[in-house]
C-alpha cells in the first residue's frame, strides 16, 4: 500500500528529473600491450598534477569523508553512460583528449562499448565525487558486481526513447542488492520522438522495475532528472531547448551531492581496504585500487595482504606502501595520505589480487569479498597445432598460453580458467562476447592458439538437469517478426511479451526466454535476417529445468582435403556447392573449412586443384573467372559458427576454422563411434 501511494504521488507531480542524451563516438585506437598500465589515462610512471585538480585538495577531502561521495553510473548498453562522464569531466574543469575518455581500452575505443569498469574522481563545490564508469554489456555484468561495494549512491542512466531493457535490470538489482538509493537520469531527451508523455512513462517503468526487484519504500522515492549528454546539459524539469545559463551538469551534481551519502567511515579505526580492482606498471609493479573501509594511511605506512580461508585468515605478503596515488579528471595524482570513505590506488604489495584485504600489520580479520554470479558459459584454449601453425604469431607454447590466461583471471573475477589435459585450459565466463574479448586481446599481442567451441555449463540439483537462461529483448520491424520468430522457436526460446514501440511506427519489441546455448552465435544470424535494422540484448536471468534439444541451425560444412594455395580454378566449380569463406591465393590445408554446404552433412572438397596444361592449354588463356564475394569470418561470427567436432584457429593475422580431427579417416571413424 506504500509502494501504491508513493507511486500516486510521484503521478500527481511531486517530481525531479533530469535527462542526458548520448550516442556512441568510437575514439580512434591504440594498440595494447600485455603487461603495461591499464589505466584509463596514462602509464603510471608518468603520473601528473593538474591545475584544476591539485594533490593538495585530493589529500583535504580525503581526510574529510563527509566531503566525499562515491558513485557508480549504470546502465545498459548505449544508453550514454560514458558520454556521461565526458561532460561531467568537462563541468568539473578537467581537460578532456577525446571523447569517450573513460574508454581507454583500443577495443573499447574500437567497438564503442565499455568493458572494464573505471573509476576517477572530480570536484564539485567543495565535495570530492569518486565516480565509477560501468559496462552496460550483460557479459561485463562482473565489472559492475565488483565495484557496487566500493559506492554510497548509483546514478541510473535510462535511455528517454527505448525505456528499462534487460541489462538496466541487472544492474538496478545489484544496486538495490547493496542498499544503494539510485538516482535516475533520463538521457537522449533531446530527440524528436521523446516526449514529456514518454519521460513519464518510462518514469513508470521504471518504478515498476523497482518494485518487481523488491526496493525499499526510501529507494522507491528515487529522484529524477531529465538530460542531454551529447549536448552537456541537465534539468530539474522536462525540457527540450534549456536556456543559455542552464545548459550545463550543474543540477545532476548537485543532485548527487544532495541524494547521495556520504561513507560512514572511521579515521580513527586501523587502516583496512579491500582491493576491487588491479593493474601492472613496468616501474611501480602492481598497482591495487580499493575503497578504505576504516584508518588512514600514508606513503611508507607498513602493511600486509590478507585473505580468507576455509581455516581461517591467511596472510599473503608484508611490504610498506611506495607509491599512493588518485586518479582526478583525466591524471593520475600523487598524494601523501587518504583516509577513509577515499577511493585511492596503491603501490608496494606484489602478490595481493583482487578480493583481497589490504590492511595495517597489527590487523588479522579480512573484509568480506564480493560474490559474483557464477560463469554461464566455458571454452577450452590450447596450442595450435594445424600445418600453418607458427607463420604468424611469437606466444605458441602451451605455457605462455597458460600464463596469460591465468594473469587475465586475476584481474577479471568473472573469469575462471582451469588447467586441462595436453596444455589447454578450460575458461568460464559470461559469455561469447566476453571471451571473443579475452581472444582478440591475446591474438594482438602475438598469441597463436585453437579454440573449442562454447559449451553452456549445466548443473544438477535434485538429480535434475539445469541450464542458464537468459533474458532476450528484441527489437525489430514488423516484416522480421515472423523469420525471428521462427528461428528462435528452433533454440528453444519462449516469448512472454510481444507489443509496438511507443513512438516508433511499425517497431515491434518482443521480451523472451531463451537457452543460453540457443543464443550461442544468434546474433550473427539476427543481424542478418533484419537487414541490421534489429536490436537485440540479452542478459542472465537463472538457471533452469533443460528444455530439450535445439532445432537444426547449422548446415553441413565443405571441408577441404588438399594442401596448398587456393585457387580460383577449383573455386568455380565449388562455389555451387554452398557458401565459400576463403577466396583465392589464400592457404588451406587437409581439415580445414572453407565454406558451407547447402545441405545438412560434410562435404569433402578439394580447393587447391589446378587445371591440367599441356601444349595447347596454358595458364593464361582460361576465361575470366568470376566468383562471388567470400564470406569472411569475424571472430565473433567465428565463435557463434563452430560445431562441436571443429575448433577455431586464431593467429595474429588470421582467423580460420578446422575440424578437431585433420584427418578424414579419423573423422569419419569418431562419427561412427558408439557414444556412451
Amino acid at each position: 500500500m506504500a509502494k501504491l501511494l508513493l507511486r500516486g504521488l510521484r503521478s500527481a507531480g511531486r517530481r525531479t528529473f533530469f535527462f542526458f542524451h548520448s550516442t556512441s563516438m568510437v575514439a580512434p585506437s591504440f594498440r595494447w600491450q600485455q603487461y603495461t598500465s591499464t589505466s584509463p589515462f596514462r602509464p603510471f610512471s608518468a603520473v601528473s598534477t593538474s591545475p584544476a585538480l591539485s594533490a593538495a585538495a585530493a589529500a583535504g577531502s580525503s581526510m574529510d569523508p563527509s566531503r566525499l561521495r562515491n558513485v557508480a553510473v549504470i546502465a545498459h548498453v548505449d544508453h550514454g553512460k560514458t558520454t556521461l562522464m565526458d561532460r561531467l569531466l568537462r563541468q568539473c574543469g578537467a581537460e578532456i583528449p577525446h571523447e569517450r575518455a573513460m574508454d581507454s581500452n583500443s577495443l573499447e575505443r574500437e567497438r564503442g562499448i565499455t568493458i572494464a569498469s573505471k573509476v576517477t574522481s572530480i570536484s564539485w563545490k567543495d565535495i570530492e565525487l569518486n565516480m565509477v564508469d560501468t559496462p552496460g554489456h550483460a557479459d561485463f555484468g562482473g565489472e559492475v558486481e565488483r565495484v557496487v561495494g566500493m559506492v554510497e549512491g548509483a546514478v541510473l542512466v535510462v535511455d528517454a526513447g527505448e525505456g528499462p531493457l534487460a541489462q538496466t535490470k541487472f544492474v538496478l538489482a545489484k544496486a538495490l542488492k547493496y542498499g544503494l538509493r539510485p538516482i535516475l537520469l533520463l538521457n537522449k531527451v533531446d530527440r524528436p520522438s521523446v516526449s514529456e508523455e514518454t519521460c513519464n512513462e518510462v518514469e513508470s517503468l521504471v518504478f515498476d522495475l523497482f518494485a518487481n526487484l523488491g526496493a525499499t519504500e526510501e529507494q522507491l522515492d528515487f529522484p529524477v532528472l531529465y538530460a542531454s549528454a551529447k549536448e552537456g546539459w541537465a534539468s530539474l524539469t522536462y525540457t527540450k531547448t534549456p536556456a543559455d545559463d542552464a545548459r550545463n551538469m550543474s543540477p545532476l551534481l548537485d543532485a548527487i551531492v544532495q541524494h547521495v551519502p556520504s561513507p560512514s567511515a572511521s579515521l580513527d579505526d586501523p587502516f583496512r581496504m579491500l582491493v576491487s580492482m588491479m593493474e601492472r606498471d613496468f616501474y611501480l609493479g602492481r598497482i591495487l585500487t580499493g575503497r578504505i573501509f576504516s584508518g588512514v594511511i600514508h606513503v611508507g605506512d607498513r602493511i600486509h595482504g590478507l585473505r580468507g580461508t576455509c581455516n581461517g585468515v591467511q596472510k599473503i605478503e608484508e611490504g610498506k606502501v611506495t607509491k599512493l596515488m588518485k586518479k582526478m579528471g583525466t591524471n593520475i595524482v600523487p598524494i601523501d595520505t587518504a583516509g577513509a570513505g577515499d577511493i585511492v590506488l596503491i603501490a608496494g604489495l606484489a602478490n595481493p589480487s583482487i578480493g583481497h584485504t589490504v590492511a595495517n600489520v597489527e590487523v588479522m580479520t579480512a573484509l568480506p569479498t564480493v560474490v559474483l554470479d557464477p560463469p554461464t558459459i566455458s571454452m577450452t584454449f590450447g596450442v595450435n597445432d594445424s600445418p600453418l601453425a607458427g607463420h604468424d604469431g611469437t606466444h605458441l607454447t602451451g605455457g605462455k598460453i597458460g600464463d596469460r590466461l591465468l594473469a587475465e583471471a586475476e584481474t577479471n573475477l568473472a573469469i575462471n580458467v582451469i588447467p586441462g589435459a595436453s596444455e589447454s585450459y578450460e575458461v568460464q565466463g559470461r559469455g561469447e562476447l566476453q571471451l571473443g574479448i579475452l581472444i582478440e586481446n591475446m591474438r594482438r599481442e602475438g598469441f597463436e592458439l585453437s579454440v573449442s567451441p562454447p559449451k553452456v555449463m549445466y548443473k544438477t540439483e535434485n538429480g535434475e538437469k539445469l541450464e542458464p537462461i537468459e533474458e532476450v529483448t528484441i527489437e525489430v520491424n514488423e516484416e522480421h517478426v515472423g523469420l525471428i520468430m521462427e528461428a528462435l522457436s528452433h533454440r528453444r526460446g519462449e516469448v512472454i511479451d510481444m507489443g509496438p514501440v511507443p513512438g516508433n511506427v511499425g517497431r515491434i519489441r518482443m521480451s523472451l526466454t531463451c537457452p543460453s546455448r540457443g543464443l550461442v552465435g544468434y546474433r550473427s544470424v539476427f543481424s542478418t535476417d533484419t537487414r541490421g535494422t534489429g536490436f537485440m540484448h540479452r542478459s542472465f536471468l537463472t538457471y533452469s529445468k533443460y528444455k530439450g534439444p535445439l532445432g537444426n541451425v547449422r548446415k553441413g560444412a565443405l571441408v577441404s582435403v588438399g594442401h596448398g594455395l587456393i585457387t580460383a580454378h577449383a573455386l568455380t566449380t565449388l562455389e555451387a556447392r554452398g557458401t565459400l569463406f576463403v577466396s583465392p591465393g589464400m592457404e588451406s590445408y587437409d581439415g580445414m573449412i572453407v565454406g558451407e554446404h547447402s545441405r545438412d552433412s560434410d562435404l569433402d572438397i578439394n580447393p587447391v586443384r589446378t587445371k591440367e596444361l599441356s601444349n595447347i592449354r596454358a595458364p593464361g588463356k582460361d576465361e575470366n573467372v568470376r566468383l562471388s564475394p567470400p564470406r569472411l569470418m569475424t571472430l565473433e561470427e567465428a565463435i557463434g559458427y563452430v560445431a562441436s567436432d571443429e575448433l577455431i584457429e586464431v593467429t595474429p593475422k588470421v582467423i580460420r576454422l578446422r575440424k578437431r580431427y585433420l584427418d578424414a579417416n579419423k573423422r569419419k571413424l569418431m562419427r561412427n563411434k558408439p557414444k556412451d
